[in-house]
C-alpha cells in the first residue's frame, strides 16, 4: 500500500488521537488537581502540604518508571500502552470520589500517575515522532499545545461541577472523560503506531521505503546520518545532562504553578472562578508558547528558543512577586503560560533532533524523570513552604532562581555527537550538526 496522491495523510489522524490522549491527562490528572486543593482540605481538615502531597507521588508514579515505559513503549507499541495506561488512570480517577484518609488519595494518585505515564506523555510523542520528521517541532508543539488546552479547559469546568454535583461526583465525571477521549476515541479509534505499519512513510512525502529506519534522521539535509545511540552513550555525553536539568527548572515552576496558583490568588482575597480563571489563562498561553516554539524551532536554534522561553519565565516571576493587581497578574499568566509551553515542547523536539527516531522512547525515558522528580517535588516543597510561613513569597522566589539556571543550562545544550567509529558518513563524509551556528 502506498500513499495516493490527493488523500490526508493518515499521520495527521494519528496526531488528533494523541492530541485527545494529552488533552486529558493535563486536564483531569494534572490541572483538575489544584481546584479540589482547597475543597478537599476544607472538607477533611488537613492541611495544604498533606494533600499536595498526594500530586507529587501521582508525578513520581507518572514518572520516575519512564525508563521501562520507554521500553514498553518500544517493544509492544504505543498504542497499546495508552488503551491500557489511561484505563488504569480512570480507574484511579473514580477512586477518587471515594476518598476518606489521606493516604487514600495517595493510593488513588499513584494508580493515576502510573496508567497516565504508561498511556500518556512518552507513548504520545512516541506516535508523533513515528509519523513526522520535517515538521516534527511543529507537530509536537500542536501536541503540547493540546495539554495547554486540557489545562484551559478543565479548571474552570470542575469548578463547575464541584458546586453543581460535589466533589465527589466530579472525580467520576473525570474518569468517565477520560475513557472517552483517551482510551475510546484516541487508543482505540484514531491513532496506529508507525506509518511504516500501514505502508505508509513518514510525512507521506515519499512512496519509497523509509531510509532513516534504525538511524538517526537527516535534519540538516546534508546526507549524513548516525547510528542510533545506546543508553550508555546517551549517559554519558554532557547534553544529556543539560537537558535534564534545564527541564526539571521548568518543571519546578510549573508543578508550583499548577498545584498552588489557584491557592496563592484566593489567599489573595479573589474569588474561586477568578482564581481559576487565571490558571485556564496560564494554560490557554501555554498553548500560545507550544504552537509558537513549534513553529519557530523549524527556522531557529532550538536551544536559543528554550533559553527565550526561560527569560519569559523570569519576567512573569517578577511580576508575580511585586504586584497583587488583578490586570498585572494576568500578564504574569499570559508570560508564564507562553514560557511553560515552550519549555515543555522542548523537551521532545530535542530529544528527537538530537537522538533520532529509533531510539526516542528509550532516550526520553532516559531523560524524563527528571521533570517528573522536579515536579513532584514542586508541589510538596511549595506547601511545606506555605505551611512554615503562612505565605508563598519565598516559594516563588526560589523558582525564579531555578529558572535562571534553567535558562543558562539550555544555552549550554549543544547537539552530541557520537564517537567518530560509531557515526555512519553520509554523501558529503562530514558529521551532521543540526545544531550549528
Amino acid at each position: 500500500m502506498t500513499p495516493k496522491k490527493g488523500r490526508v495523510f493518515y499521520g495527521w489522524l494519528a496526531l488528533v488521537g494523541t492530541m485527545f490522549v494529552i488533552f486529558v491527562v493535563g486536564g483531569a490528572f494534572v490541572n483538575s488537581f489544584g481546584v479540589f486543593l482547597p475543597v478537599i482540605c476544607d472538607e477533611f481538615g488537613w492541611s495544604r502540604a498533606a494533600v499536595a502531597a498526594g500530586l507529587s507521588i501521582g508525578f513520581l508514579a507518572f514518572g520516575l518508571p519512564s525508563p521501562l515505559w520507554g521500553i514498553l513503549v518500544a517493544r509492544f507499541g504505543p498504542r497499546i500502552n495508552i488503551v491500557l495506561g489511561n484505563l488504569l488512570a480512570a480507574l484511579g480517577l473514580a477512586g477518587m470520589a471515594l476518598v476518606q484518609e489521606v493516604w487514600h488519595v495517595y493510593l488513588c494518585y499513584f494508580i493515576i500517575g502510573l496508567g497516565a505515564g504508561l498511556g500518556g506523555y512518552i507513548a504520545g510523542t512516541t506516535v508523533v515522532s513515528n509519523w513526522f520528521i520535517k515538521k516534527r517541532s511543529l507537530v509536537l508543539g500542536m501536541f503540547m499545545a493540546c495539554g495547554g488546552l486540557g489545562g484551559f479547559v478543565f479548571p474552570p469546568l470542575v469548578t463547575v461541577l464541584i458546586s453543581s454535583v460535589g466533589w465527589q461526583v466530579s472525580w467520576l465525571v473525570l474518569a468517565g472523560i477520560v475513557v472517552i477521549a483517551a482510551v475510546l476515541l484516541g487508543g482505540l479509534v484514531l491513532i496506529r503506531d508507525r506509518p511504516e505499519d500501514m505502508g505508509l512513510v513518514p510525512d507521506g512525502i515519499s512512496t519509497e521505503p523509509f531510509a532513516g529506519a534504525g538511524t538517526m534522521e537527516d535534519q540538516s539535509g546534508t546526507g549524513e546520518r548516525q547510528v542510533g545511540w545506546q543508553a550508555k552513550q546517551v549517559l554519558r555525553v554532557p547534553t544529556t545532562w543539560l537537558i535534564g536539568a534545564f527541564t526539571a527548572a521548568g518543571s519546578f515552576t510549573l508543578g508550583t504553578v499548577i498545584t498552588h496558583q489557584v491557592a496563592y490568588l484566593r489567599d489573595l482575597g479573589f474569588s474561586p472562578m477568578t482564581a481559576a480563571m487565571t490558571m485556564s489563562l496560564v494554560s490557554v498561553s501555554s498553548v500560545i508558547g507550544s504552537l509558537g516554539f513549534g513553529t519557530l524551532a523549524l527556522r531557529f536554534n532550538i536551544r536559543y528558543l528554550t533559553s527565550v522561553s526561560f527569560g519569559f519565565q523570569l519576567i512573569a516571576l517578577a511580576i508575580l512577586l511585586t504586584t497583587e493587581k488583578l490586570s498585572i497578574l494576568y500578564i504574569y499568566a499570559v508570560l508564564i503560560g507562553i514560557g511553560n509551553g515552550a519549555i515543555l515542547t522542548a523537551l521532545p523536539t530535542l530529544v528527537g533532533a538530537y537522538y533520532g527516531r529509533d531510539r526516542y522512547a528509550q532516550v526520553l525515558g532516559i531523560i524524563y524523570p527528571s521533570q517528573v522528580i522536579a515536579q513532584a517535588a514542586a508541589a510538596t516543597v511549595a506547601g511545606a513552604i506555605y505551611d512554615a510561613t503562612s505565605a508563598y513569597t519565598t516559594a516563588f522566589a526560589a523558582v525564579a532562581v531555578l529558572s535562571l539556571a534553567g535558562l543558562i543550562c539550555a544555552f549550554l545544550a549543544r547537539q552530541p555527537k557520537l564517537p567518530q567509529s560509531e557515526v555512519i558518513l553520509g554523501s558529503s563524509g562530514k558529521l551532521s550538526d543540526i545544531d550549528a551556528e
